[in-house]
């Protein structure tokens, strides 16, 4: 599926991925809007009704296991063919739903990293794009987004007044930081 021709709260189940312990990983993409996203330049204010000036943000994705069995009985996906770990194949399942409630990525902005956030600072911090400087909550802590897929309707939780930090010395920093508190 292209992911450009997905709408703002479009759930689409990517592929199937045979995983560690006969496990079957699903790939869930959506769109989402952020409502503490603010224009750079005053061109989307002024275009606003204009929808190729809207803010689009990029697809939020989100991965979950489980059993082929009870992943073909909740969503009548049949993985038989993922045989050995590391097979992958396409779902493509728009707006896939679970006793008749929608599914959908629920996203959760949090400065409660566990060990592994902070460990993994570069990866796991919120960033303003791939590498670019990291975004810190009001009290300048480092935020850190979880993604969940949720059937029904996603209750988001979005940090306001967020600040980019240009310049981390370490992650052993980050590491400090999480032991002081």
């Amino acid at each position: 599926m292209n992911l450009d021709e997905l709408n703002q709260n479009e759930c689409v189940i990517l592929n199937a991925k045979k995983v560690r312990g006969g496990k079957v990983q699903l790939m869930f993409a959506e769109k989402i809007a952020n409502p503490n996203l603010k224009p750079t330049s005053i061109v989307g204010i002024l275009n606003k009704s204009d929808e190729r000036f809207a803010i689009q943000g990029k697809p939020r994705y989100a991965w979950h296991s489980g059993e082929a069995g009870d992943i073909k009985a909740a969503l009548d996906i049949d993985c038989s063919s993922l045989v050995s770990e590391g097979d992958t194949m396409e779902v493509n399942l728009l707006n896939p739903s679970i006793q008749g409630q929608d599914l959908h990525i629920q996203i959760t902005e949090t400065t409660a990293g566990d060990e592994y956030d902070y460990a993994n600072l570069d990866t796991r911090a919120k960033r303003a794009g791939k590498d670019g400087d990291f975004i810190l909550s009001s009290d300048g802590d480092y935020i850190f987004v979880k993604s969940d897929v949720v059937p029904g309707t996603a209750k988001h939780t979005f940090l306001e007044n967020t600040a980019r930090k240009s310049t981390v010395t370490s992650t052993d920093d980050a590491v400090a930081q999480a032991l002081v508190g």
